[in-house]
């Protein structure tokens, strides 16, 4: 399954890069890309506990830059 995210207020390229690294560590992601300069997330992952799965991306961002909000598109 393939999402999209936007990634608001996300200013500094280094942590897109960091957030991008966090998101492919978990274990239910199969693959993860931020652009830094669309301000976008793409994630591809397993379908089975999607919630649980959306919560740790959201999680890891937060982590990483707490100004960023995440949203779906």
């Amino acid at each position: 399954m393939k999402r999209v995210y936007t990634l608001e207020d996300l200013d500094c390229a280094n942590c897109a890069a960091k957030i991008e690294k966090a998101i492919n560590d978990i274990p239910e992601v199969i693959k993860a890309e931020v652009s830094f300069m669309t301000q976008r997330l793409v994630v591809e992952l397993e379908e089975k506990n999607l919630q649980e799965v959306e919560k740790k991306i959201n999680e890891v961002v937060k982590k990483v830059d707490s100004d960023v909000t995440l949203k779906l598109k």
